[in-house]
């Protein structure tokens, strides 16, 4: 069973730790609450990109800062569930849709909430993360059926105002009860790599295993320093130190899916098969998340026959049968064809 009386000592405790010793008891835990050899697969989606208001200093879809990213307006709700069937196709069980808002605005509620009920028909959990959210917002998007709400902590209460201003992380907590509040499973972790300490990514740890429900899922991010933005040119993080975090992730929230988020790009398949080792079990699947890169398909399906892992819901099947439909797969996807309406 999961807890939520964590304290601050103890999770030093636990980053602190041998590295082996770290991940042994992380792993002991994985196994005693899932099946080691599956991985949940989501893509995601950016529904809106660019000339979001809020200040984080990590994010190139701020408009405060000159990144080359070209702003785009919400898209059709056909053309969302075009790339969902492409997801599926591609292995993806769960269909996330982002858009770069402070909060969504009464106006784009219906379409929001076709998008839903549209990817839900097709046989998939769905996702998004737009901002923050009203009680009101919430018990909507919770009608039409979204399972999941995404909204990151993103680093330690400490060191959150060296990263955002312009909103609290109190807002932060305030969506997540929104959320709860609803019905809708959470989506919540952060970004390592930001500058912070130790201290302060076990404060981050200990802020969402201490939520008065764990979330269902906690996607770590490795910062990816984007140019233009504050953080551009940050001091890259230790593999380590990352992998640290994936463990001591797993140990204080055993029932949650601990996913490996942006950054991933940048990771070898070793340092991939470790945090896999230390309890991740959660992957983003395809080329680029939101606004940032991404291993691709063909890659991560390569690695998952390396070690023996496969897609949550999918049932094993001969080697040469995966290779013939990722083929298939692959072949038949189109290039994205950008199609919007104003918002």
């Amino acid at each position: 069973m999961s807890r939520q009386n964590w304290t601050r000592e103890q999770v030093l405790a636990l980053f602190e730790r041998p590295f082996f010793d770290l991940l042994f008891e992380a792993q002991q835990v994985h196994r005693a609450h899932f099946d080691p050899n599956e991985v949940q697969v989501s893509t995601l989606l950016s529904i809106k990109t660019g000339a979001c208001p809020e200040d984080c200093k990590y994010c190139p879809q701020s408009a405060r800062y000159s990144t080359g990213l070209e702003t785009e307006r919400l898209m059709e709700v056909e053309k969302v569930l075009e790339r969902a069937r492409e997801a599926k196709a591609n292995g993806s069980s769960r269909f996330c849709m982002g858009a770069a808002w402070r909060n969504p605005k009464e106006r784009d509620m219906p379409y929001l909430l076709k998008m839903v009920q549209e990817v839900k028909s097709l046989g998939m959990e769905t996702c998004m993360t737009l901002g923050m959210l009203d009680a009101s917002q919430a018990d909507r998007l919770a009608e039409a059926g979204l399972d999941y709400y995404n909204h990151n902590l993103d680093t330690s209460p400490e060191f959150y105002g060296d990263i955002i201003t312009t909103r609290t992380y109190a807002d932060r907590l305030n969506t997540l009860e929104n959320v709860r509040g609803a019905g809708m499973k959470v989506c919540s972790g952060g970004i390592v790599g930001l500058g912070e300490s130790p201290e302060d990514r076990a404060g981050l740890l200990l802020a969402l295993a201490n939520l008065p429900r764990q979330p269902e899922s906690v996607p770590i991010n490795m910062l990816v320093k984007v140019k233009g933005t504050p953080l551009e040119n940050q001091e890259d993080l230790d593999d380590f130190d990352f992998i640290r975090t994936i463990a001591v992730a797993r140990i204080l929230m055993p029932q949650s899916h601990v996913r490996l988020s942006a950054g991933r790009e940048k990771m070898n398949d070793q340092m991939q098969a470790l945090c896999f080792m230390a309890g991740a079990n959660s992957i983003f699947y395809g080329c680029k998340l939101l606004t940032t890169p991404n291993p691709d398909e063909n890659s991560d399906m390569q690695l998952f026959k390396r070690l023996g892992l496969r897609p949550s819901g999918v049932s094993q099947k001969p080697d040469e049968m995966t290779e013939i439909e990722l083929h298939e797969q692959l072949a038949a996807q189109n290039a994205p064809k950008p199609l919007y309406y104003e918002a």
